[in-house]
């Protein structure tokens, strides 16, 4: 199966991106990362990626809860960013609120609401979508 080229996981739990790495290094869902702890440092260094168009990430699996900048702030400023190619969105949260999965209506580029735990199961389906 083809890989992704480049996923982005932007999360402040190290804990959880390690074992996520782990699942996408099993799961042969990804060629390399992009790692962020905060919604900031992820803006930060994913506009000018964004604005070139050069190694782009075609994921970005996004927590809501962070210190700095959470997860909405940074979708705030995401979809504001000129983007050389959709990249596809999957918030995933240990967040069970309906109003976090209600409030997501508001941005189209968000594909999914995951609730934590990642699977390999979950990864393979997300890899389908993604490599069509």
């Amino acid at each position: 199966m083809k890989k992704i080229d480049i996923a982005c996981i932007i999360d402040d739990d190290p804990i959880f991106v390690y074992g996520l790495k782990k699942l996408m290094k099993i799961a042969n869902f990804c060629e390399s990362f992009m790692i962020f702890n905060n919604g900031e440092e992820a803006i930060n260094n994913l506009t000018p990626i964004l604005e070139s168009g050069k190694n782009m990430p075609s994921v970005i699996l996004l927590d809501l809860n962070m210190p700095i900048m959470d997860g909405w702030q940074f979708l705030d400023e995401f979809i504001k960013i000129e983007s050389h190619k959709k990249i596809t969105i999957y918030i995933v949260s240990s967040s069970i609120d309906p109003k976090d999965k209600n409030r997501l209506k508001n941005y189209q580029s968000v594909s999914k609401f995951i609730i934590k735990p990642v699977t390999i199961d979950l990864l393979g389906k997300i890899s389908k979508e993604l490599i069509k």
